[in-house]
C-alpha cells in the first residue's frame, strides 16, 4: 500500500481540487493495482473540510483530525498512521496542491529513500505582476535542484523512522526533515519528475511557507532579484 499525507487547516475551497487529482493518481496504470490510501490531516479546522474528504471516501481519503495548528505534527501524525496501516512509501502533499496524474509513479521509479520534487504556479493572479518573474529567475527546474518543498516530497518508511520524522516544527518541517536524511546517508532523489501544481496565495497556512517566499520576492528590488 502506498500512503499520502494532506496536512490541512480550513482548507475547504481548495481541498476539492487537490483529493480529485490525488483519486486520479491513485487510479494510474503504472501502480499495478496497488491500493493508495490518502490520509487527510485536519488540522483544528472550523470549516466544512472533513465533510469534503468524506465526500471523496471511494478515493481511500480518510479524516485524521488533531487539534495542533502545527503543520510538523500534522505530517508526522499522518506518516504514523500510514505507517502502521502498513504503507510501503510515504507521499506528501499540501491541500492548496494538485498532484499531476503519474506523480505516485514518478516518486516510486526513482528507486531513492526520499524524492524531492518541484513545484509549478498555473496561476498568479494573486501575486503582483513582478513576481512571477521573479520566482523563475531564482528557481532551478533541473534534476539535482535542491529545493524541498512539503507540497511534493516522498520518503520509504525506513528511512523516515530512521531520521525521526517530522520535527513538531510550524514552519520548514520539511527542511528539517531532509536536512536529518541527509545527515543518515539517505539516498535523495532531487528530480523533476514528480510534478505538481500549488497555489499562488497570498495568505498561506504556515509562517515562512511558500505565501512568505512568494511574498518576500514581491519586496525584493530588481538587483537583489538579479543576485
Amino acid at each position: 500500500m502506498i500512503g499520502v499525507v494532506v496536512p490541512a487547516h480550513n482548507e475547504e475551497v481548495c481541498l476539492p481540487a487537490c483529493l480529485a487529482a490525488l483519486a486520479v493518481a491513485a487510479r494510474h496504470p503504472g501502480l499495478l493495482g496497488e491500493p493508495v490510501r490518502i490520509a487527510v490531516v485536519l488540522d483544528d479546522c472550523s470549516d466544512d473540510s472533513r465533510a469534503i474528504v468524506e465526500r471523496h471516501a471511494a478515493a481511500e481519503a480518510v479524516c485524521l483530525p488533531i487539534a495542533a495548528r502545527n503543520v510538523g505534527m500534522a505530517r508526522h501524525h499522518g506518516a504514523e498512521y500510514l505507517m502502521r496501516a502498513g504503507a510501503r512509501w510515504l507521499a506528501f502533499t499540501d491541500a492548496d496542491t494538485c498532484v499531476a496524474p503519474d506523480w505516485l509513479v514518478a516518486q516510486l521509479s526513482l528507486g531513492a529513500d526520499a524524492v524531492c520534487g518541484l513545484v509549478t504556479v498555473d496561476d498568479w493572479s494573486q501575486q503582483p505582476d513582478h513576481v512571477p518573474a521573479r520566482f523563475a529567475a531564482r528557481y532551478c527546474r533541473q534534476d539535482d535542484h535542491r529545493h524541498i518543498h512539503g507540497a511534493n516530497l516522498g520518503i520509504c518508511p525506513v528511512a523516515y523512522a530512521r531520521a525521526g520524522g517530522f520535527p513538531p516544527h510550524a514552519s520548514s518541517e520539511d527542511v528539517a526533515l531532509v536536512q536529518a536524511l541527509i545527515a543518515i546517508n539517505a539516498q535523495i532523489a532531487w528530480s523533476t519528475q514528480p510534478q505538481v501544481v500549488t497555489s499562488a496565495r497570498r495568505q498561506g497556512r504556515a509562517t515562512g511557507g511558500f505565501a512568505d517566499h512568494l511574498a518576500m520576492l514581491a519586496t525584493l528590488s530588481a538587483d537583489a532579484t538579479q543576485a
